[in-house]
């Protein structure tokens, strides 16, 4: 968190000779965020709002940035790509924002990042390790973290050939981010000549479905590669259910998720 404010204050810093520069007034330096602070991920966003606001109170507690203060507006999109268009669309007609840092979740980062490059307002660190926060290259885009995509590739690569695993399956979040997971995870069985035994989604705003663990159970898959972004009950692990499709304590295969 403190690198992305850092780095936030320093392309501020550069473009302080500029009068006209959004954002940037002679006391102050608006940035904002798109969290989600209503929805599933909560857990998550909280303690981004609270580190961010930490770091600011921090930097202008020993003077700002040049002598300007930093100030973060904070906007929710309850994990809601359509809010997160809403969002981006008031941080920076209303809000004027200077940089979007560390909007959380890839389905929302995806919805409002077209908005903020094209009225050229940097995108800092979002909380997304999809593939997309850095491709194409931009150069107001700015990521931090390897890739879903490569860490399920690579992952669940060592695993099929370290366990013996024969059939995998998949049951992902139905959005960008389950996407992006399950694509990982598919160019692993791919360059072992395997493929998915089966694959089923699930909406993130609903529980997962026995008749979905079921589908996969159906194919006597002895791995799941599993996706969710949820940290509530509304997205839980898969139940475990037999051969005969009956909930059971030992027959679910193990997984790898993210």
């Amino acid at each position: 968190m403190k690198l992305m404010i850092a780095i936030a204050a320093a392309l501020g810093a550069a473009s302080l000779a500029h009068a006209q520069t959004q954002g940037v007034s002679k006391n102050e330096i608006v940035v904002g965020t798109a969290q989600d602070l209503s929805g599933p991920v909560v857990p998550f966003s909280k303690p981004a709002v609270n580190g961010m606001l930490m770091r600011i109170d921090e930097i202008n507690g020993n003077g700002g940035i040049h002598g300007r203060k930093l100030k973060l507006v904070v906007e929710d999109h309850g994990y809601d790509p359509k809010k997160a268009v809403l969002a981006a669309q008031k941080l920076i007609q209303k809000d004027r924002i200077f940089a979007v840092l560390g909007p959380i979740g890839t389905p929302t980062a995806m919805a409002g990042m077209p908005i903020y490059l094209e009225k050229n307002v940097p995108h800092l660190f979002p909380l997304s390790a999809a593939r997309q926060m850095f491709e194409p290259l931009h150069k107001l885009k700015y990521s931090f973290a390897a890739t879903y995509y490569e860490g399920i590739r690579a992952g669940l690569k060592r695993l099929v050939k370290e366990k013996g695993l024969k059939r995998v399956c998949t049951l992902y979040q139905d959005d960008d981010f389950g996407l992006e997971v399950m694509q990982g995870g598919e160019a692993a069985l791919k360059e072992l000549g395997m493929s998915y035994a089966e694959r089923t989604t699930y909406k993130r705003v609903r529980p997962t479905s026995l008749r979905r663990c079921r589908r996969c159970r159906a194919r006597d898959a002895t791995w799941w590669c599993w996706a969710r972004s949820s940290a509530k009950p509304s997205a839980p692990s898969p139940p475990r259910v037999n051969s005969a499709g009956t909930p059971s304590s030992s027959a679910l295969p193990r997984s790898i998720s993210t």
